[in-house]
């Protein structure tokens, strides 16, 4: 595992989508932790979340888990649990609500057409999603009050824009997202930001070098990783019984470095 200081703009051709997730759905199935879905409403907009509770005595930072370039997946309704598991309230909201036909989301949505209905996202109507989601979960009996955001391929992007919109945030966790280019992309994050990337992956990696500038001179906290052997999308990859022996080395290195931040917040 080396560590880099980058950032990047691109939007991603991540590795091939969560289609077939039997793997990801048979954890959630069989969780023993409580997983709903909660409807969660601002204006006329209604976020359908999945939500996952820990087993825990006593009350617990909340995570919001923002999804892939592929939607609400089966994969990240998985990842709740494994927050849970480590006793955090991981709520994941699926941006795309309202956004099919017929006013479902991602579940509606076939192939290509999620990728594309991602793309036509108004970015105000996504921040203005995640802030309800966000209040939604901070005020939960459960939750001490203490919210972090993480994200992964289009959601890691997305989890340096909240970090920067929501100075409420005590921490950012994107995952192979392209980061901020410009200075206003930083100006106003307030929480320590550390990112997870690998090392295959120089199409986002080669605005890391930027992003490390801009935050040096902002006086922010940004720890960039890149793990060794990872190709874009290595948590997902890796997680897969049928992933890659480097996408399975570099998400077990991101997920142990991860638990010990999350301790930390």
């Amino acid at each position: 595992m080396r560590r880099l200081g980058l950032v990047a703009l691109a939007l991603f051709a991540a590795a091939a989508p969560a289609s077939a997730q039997e793997w990801a759905k048979k954890r959630v199935d069989e969780s023993r932790r409580h997983i709903e879905w909660v409807e969660v409403k601002h204006g006329d907009r209604a976020v359908k979340c999945t939500i996952a509770f820990p087993e825990v005595k006593e009350k617990a930072t909340a995570v919001i888990v923002i999804h892939e370039i592929f939607g609400l997946s089966d994969w990240v309704r998985s990842m709740t649990d494994e927050l849970a598991e480590e006793g955090y309230i991981a709520i994941a909201p699926d941006l795309l609500s309202g956004m099919a036909p017929g006013g479902g989301g991602t579940k509606e949505l076939k192939g290509g057409d999620v990728r594309d209905a991602i793309f036509k996202l108004p970015p105000d109507q996504i921040l203005k999603d995640l802030d309800a989601v966000y209040d939604h979960v901070s005020k939960l009996d459960s939750c001490n009050g203490k919210v972090v955001v993480c994200g992964f391929c289009w959601g890691g992007g997305q989890t340096f824009r909240y970090a920067n919109h929501n100075t409420k945030i005590k921490a950012a966790f994107p995952f192979y997202g392209p980061p901020p280019s410009k200075a206003e992309g930083v100006a106003n994050i307030a929480c320590p930001v550390y990112g997870f990337f690998a090392e295959n992956d120089m199409r986002i990696n080669g605005g890391l070098p930027k992003a490390e500038e801009l935050f040096k001179e902002a006086n922010k906290k940004f720890e960039p990783v890149v793990y060794e052997g990872g190709g874009h999308g290595f948590m997902r990859q890796g997680d897969d019984p049928k992933g890659k022996a480097g996408d399975k080395n570099a998400h077990d290195e991101a997920w142990k470095r991860w638990k010990e931040l999350l301790k930390k917040v």
